[in-house]
């Protein structure tokens, strides 16, 4: 009920998760992003512990084959039943599926993004999800990530409707830059995009009242008379 795609975008030297599902909130439990150690998704029946675990392991060092590999050593009894994405800082990507992952499943991993997917349309939704992202390289992350959600959608994306979505990206400054979601919709793509043509073009403007408040742009709104 879940497909997504983690990923490092190394021009920006960024973290970034873009993940849909039918069920809600999708993104509240799934996504977990942190800067110096990458970003990871627990999906499918999913353990939202397993996230932050997986952020750990990587931020002391370990690879994201070896980190994902420890965190379903240590849950023998559940692992069949979980999904897991991670990326690191270095731009290494791990995925497991367990062989009780619900419906369809596919997965697929190329030059520093990973995607996968269960109850999917077709196991093909994972590899349409990387080309896209590899597409657009030289564009934002955000809009890299946006573009990954656009090309799963058009390869069918989940086997039944969506409702959910998070887009989300760290990118070196202590919290997250871009942190969209969309907890319940008839159309999570589009209210996604609505999102993001929103807050991207005001994105370097947070940044910079969080940095340099003394000279950071006011926020055009009554009262604020900077």
């Amino acid at each position: 009920m879940t497909f997504s795609l983690v990923a490092y975008d190394e021009a920006t030297q960024s973290f970034c998760s873009v993940i849909c599902s039918s069920s809600p909130a999708v993104a509240a439990r799934c996504a977990h992003l942190a800067d110096g150690a990458g970003a990871a998704h627990t999906q499918n029946i999913t353990d939202p512990r397993l996230g932050p675990r997986l952020l750990d392991l990587m931020a002391a060092g370990k690879p994201a084959a070896e980190a994902v590999a420890e965190v379903v050593a240590e849950h023998p009894d559940t692992a069949d039943y979980r999904q897991l994405l991670a990326v690191d800082a270095a731009g290494r990507t791990a995925i497991h599926s367990g062989p009780r992952a619900l419906g369809t499943v596919g997965e697929h991993q190329a030059g520093g993004a990973a995607a996968a997917g269960n109850l999917l349309a077709s196991a093909a939704v994972p590899r349409h999800m990387v080309e896209a992202w590899h597409r657009s390289a030289g564009q934002p992350s955000e809009t890299r990530v946006l573009a990954a959600f656009r090309a799963a959608m058009a390869a069918g994306g989940e086997a039944g409707p969506v409702h959910s979505a998070g887009l989300s990206v760290v990118a070196g400054y202590g919290w997250r830059v871009t942190d969209l979601r969309v907890d319940w919709s008839d159309d999570p793509l589009a209210d996604t995009e609505a999102l993001l043509a929103v807050w991207l073009p005001q994105r370097e403007d947070y940044i910079a009242r969080a940095l340099r408040p003394q000279a950071a742009p006011g926020y055009g709104v009554p009262g604020d008379d900077r």
